[in-house]
């Protein structure tokens, strides 16, 4: 019998989460195809990668008891190879050393770095699917704060709060805040990487309606927080016909009553306080997360 099965012999803690996670795992199991949302609420609920809850679900469904959801005993069967204590420190050297960092290298490039500081202990290097398997095996909150600060650790991982803010009318309050675009931009002739984008978003808190937006390449400032907020006031007719959206239409637009922003430095920049003092408009800083 596979030990994961074994759970007259697992221990206390196992078997606790063994139950924490059926909670989140027989929902998803039970509605046939989980959405995205599902299942990446499940990732951030278990603190699991996406393929360890893939695996997960699959045995749940095999066998649909607690035991199926046991951790897997650390170690490997006899038939695969284990890498020896000293290489194993070396390899977790690497990941702390040279993959968590603010740089966020890829998988690859770690690749690279442990052939080579293996070289140089003379150890034969591991698998690449090794390394990727002590990738998936970091906690994912862990690897976020290491990688892309706490804060975006807090926004992903942290409590969804619920926000408090209210509207009388539309153009009444907005709402700024930023957020890391999931897409890669290549160079057009040598289609060679050069980042992520930043999406800035106003949204009206009254109509829920995105109001102006900013793309760039450059990490939030007070200068991205301005060029939305143009965006936001003028009328978008010019805009889309520079586009040629022509069949589109975008009739929001006008000075906002208060901007709620968060506590991040480029909201409190006083360039951007003036302005918005300027054309009387209310800057509100808060130190508490709320949902756009």
């Amino acid at each position: 019998m596979p030990k994961w099965r074994q759970w007259e012999t697992s221990s206390e803690a196992d078997w606790t989460l063994a139950l924490e996670r059926e909670c989140v795992v027989r929902p998803l199991a039970e509605s046939g195809r989980p959405t995205k949302e599902g299942l990446r609420l499940a990732m951030v609920q278990l603190g699991l990668g996406r393929s360890v809850l893939y695996k997960l679900l699959r045995r749940y469904r095999q066998r649909p008891q607690t035991s199926s959801l046991l951790p897997w005993k650390r170690g490997r069967g006899s038939e695969v190879r284990c890498l020896t204590h000293a290489r194993e420190e070396l390899l977790q050297s690497c990941i702390r050393e040279f993959y968590l960092k603010p740089e966020r290298p890829s998988v690859a490039a770690l690749a690279q770095e442990v052939k080579r500081r293996f070289f140089e202990q003379g150890f034969p290097s591991p698998h690449y699917r090794t390394i990727g398997q002590r990738i998936e095996a970091l906690d994912l909150r862990f690897v976020m704060r290491k990688r892309e600060g706490a804060k975006r650790a807090r926004e992903k991982f942290g409590p969804v709060g619920v926000s408090t803010l209210g509207a009388d009318s539309p153009m009444d309050v907005l709402q700024i805040d930023h957020t890391l675009v999931d897409v890669i931009v290549v160079d057009r002739e040598q289609r060679l990487p050069i980042g992520r984008p930043w999406l800035t978003l106003a949204i009206d808190i009254a109509t829920r309606a995105v109001i102006g937006f900013n793309v760039s390449l450059e990490a939030p400032s007070a200068l991205s927080i301005s060029l939305v907020l143009s965006h936001a006031v003028m009328p978008k007719a010019a805009w889309l016909a520079d586009r040629e959206l022509h069949n589109l239409d975008w009739p929001m637009a006008g000075l906002p009553r208060l901007v709620h922003v968060d506590n991040a430095k480029e909201f409190h920049s006083e360039a951007l306080l003036r302005g918005c003092q300027e054309y009387g408009i209310t800057l509100n800083p808060s130190n508490t997360a709320t949902c756009v």
